[in-house]
């Protein structure tokens, strides 16, 4: 189409426009007719009327010398557009190389979306958007056509987990930047969930006591603990707090995102940290023990903690009593209480001490068995000279205690381990777990006292020795050891002799040492303190000898009418034998 100056109204014919008007009548009318069209500028958005509507196209009189068209499919989010309808429109161009007018509903929403979203930001408007769908990091969401990023961090004060319960929903949120370089535009929901967050926290803090009952939702949880948001204020839920009875981790009875009722216990002057507290909504559980429950009570529960000194025994939630480990057995040898129970056994035990106002008690296990002391047999079975056999449990300087049976434990002192060995600790003779034989030498029923021997089994042999080392006698022995005093020496079947250093002179005038094998005579015997004292340089110095004394040594007298022979040896005598045997033989 032609510019409307340009137009040669003489060759329009007679049936064209302005027929039988004058030149200047038809510029008048010219004139007259383009006052009434809007001056109209390319790149900008107008409103325009709907004058028709076919398939294709919806036609737009603006104001315009000529109406503009815009395809229907610009038009869906209107379904019910009609005639007369008014519309935003942008302006591509006044004439394209048809002549016709170039209008844009499209770049019109868009150019209106951006301007309301620029408006939105600067006065800090809310604007209803919808969520398209999830992205990395976030949310799309729909704002006048536009598509903006809600950061997950940005969509609720509190975390969340799934993004996807979000998307095909409406939802407020307010712009916080716009990046025009690249049509970027950031939204917020949590700013305005912050802003009603604060007038709620103000207010519940401002009204906060203890005692006070509230509800909240879980946010977080930890080993120690749950953390609450109160809506707006978070606090915390210790795990001890939770229930009664024991747990190990909050989520065995709660879940993320719940909502509980709890109870405020406690808070700081500035109400920055607030304890709170839900086992307290409920009764004590000691509160409702059978007021038949007394000292003497058996009782049935589960072993809920196994410590170094007793295991903890639930009867109810939040009802517990301590086994003492020293009440697990009735042995005086306390071991460790794992080996007599595990978390988790259901067993059955006695009460022995009592206190609901403490809300403290006290159970045993062994009480269900007999006290093995007060048995009936007890003095006939652990008689004085009666042997049994025992387990060693445990060593001390000065003996070993031996387990006869489950209760009964009696001391061995070191002194009667053996009657020949000279035993410092008893750790040179046994070890803990081993097997003894013993005699007992002493019993006391009533102080639960047990004497144990075990060198008891055997006859004493310094009886005969008393016979077979006296005061004068010769034997060949070895320098076992020396030090300041002098030196002990190995005597025949295991027995242990002394020599002071003068005595360890030889007739040349050097010093017998350690390993030498010569002949000592006996100086000094004693039965009591079991104490043999010898000396080589006795052999060959008079004034050396204690008392005179035969060169060989005497042996004991079979019969009291028979004389001893001259060379007999320990060895050879029928009383020695057996002596001889098991002490070489090295029997304990």
């Amino acid at each position: 189409m032609s510019n409307q100056k340009d137009f040669n109204w003489d060759d329009f014919g007679t049936k064209g426009f302005g027929e039988g008007y004058s030149k200047e009548k038809k510029a008048e009318m010219a004139a007259m007719y383009e006052g009434t069209l809007n001056e109209i500028t390319e790149k900008e958005v107008i409103k325009g009327t709907v004058v028709g509507i076919n398939d294709k196209d919806v036609i737009i009189n603006i104001g315009f010398k000529s109406d503009g068209l815009v395809p229907v499919s610009e038009f869906r989010d209107l379904p019910d557009l009609k005639i007369g309808d008014e519309v935003e429109l942008f302006i591509e161009e006044q004439e394209n190389s048809l002549g016709q007018l170039v209008l844009s509903r499209k770049k019109a929403r868009m150019v209106r979306a951006w301007q309301d979203i620029e408006d939105a930001l600067e006065h800090d408007n809310i604007i209803e958007g919808l969520v398209k769908r999830r992205t990395k990091g976030g949310l799309i969401v729909d704002i006048y056509g536009v598509e903006a990023f809600l950061p997950g961090s940005q969509i609720d004060v509190k975390p969340i987990r799934d993004f996807d319960i979000y998307v095909g929903k409406k939802m407020e949120v307010k712009v916080v930047k716009i990046n025009h370089s690249n049509d970027n535009v950031v939204v917020s929901h949590k700013v305005l969930i912050e802003k009603d967050l604060e007038k709620q926290k103000a207010e519940i803090l401002n009204n906060l006591e203890k005692g006070q009952v509230l509800e909240g939702v879980i946010k977080n949880m930890t080993n120690f603990g749950v953390f609450i948001d109160l809506g707006g204020v978070d606090g915390l839920l210790h795990i001890t707090d939770i229930s009664w009875g024991r747990i190990n981790h909050p989520e065995e009875v709660l879940n993320l995102d719940d909502k509980v009722q709890i109870v405020v216990l406690d808070f700081d002057d500035d109400k920055k940290r607030i304890s709170l507290g839900m086992k307290q909504l409920t009764a004590h559980p000691w509160d409702a023990l059978s007021a038949d429950l007394e000292v003497g009570s058996k009782v049935k529960g589960k072993i809920v903690n196994v410590a170094d000194y007793g295991a903890f025994l639930e009867l109810a939630p939040g009802v517990e009593g301590l086994i003492h480990v020293s009440e697990m057995s009735w042995s005086q040898h306390l071991r460790n209480p794992a080996d007599f129970v595990q978390v988790g056994d259901e067993i059955e035990a006695v009460v022995l001490t009592l206190d609901k106002d403490e809300r403290k008690m006290s159970l045993g296990i062994k009480q269900l068995t007999e006290d093995p002391w007060t048995k009936g047999d007890m003095s006939t079975k652990y008689a004085v000279g009666t042997k049994h056999k025992g387990v060693v449990r445990n060593l001390t300087n000065f003996g070993l205690f031996l387990e006869l049976e489950e209760g009964i434990d009696g001391l061995v002192h070191v002194s009667d381990l053996s009657w020949t060995k000279k035993i410092k600790h008893p750790s040179e003779f046994v070890k803990v777990g081993d097997e003894l034989d013993v005699a007992v030498l002493e019993l006391d029923v009533d102080n639960r006292r047990l004497a144990l021997g075990h060198k008891q089994l055997e006859e004493n042999p310094w009886d005969t020795f008393e016979s077979v080392f006296p005061v004068g006698s010769v034997h060949k022995c070895t320098v076992v050891s020396k030090n300041d005093k002098g030196a002990v020496l190995e005597l025949p079947y295991g027995l242990e002799g002394f020599a002071t250093n003068k005595n360890l002179e030889k007739e040349d005038g050097s010093f017998i040492e350690v390993g030498d094998s010569l002949e000592f005579r006996v100086t000094e015997f004693s039965k009591d303190d079991k104490r043999i004292v010898l000396s080589h340089t006795a052999m060959f110095k008079e004034e050396a000898k204690a008392a005179p004394a035969p060169k060989k040594a005497a042996a004991p007298k079979k019969k009291a009418d028979s004389a001893p022979e001259e060379k007999s040896t320990l060895g050879d005598l029928d009383a020695l034998a057996e002596l001889k045997e098991k002490m070489e033989g090295g029997k304990k």
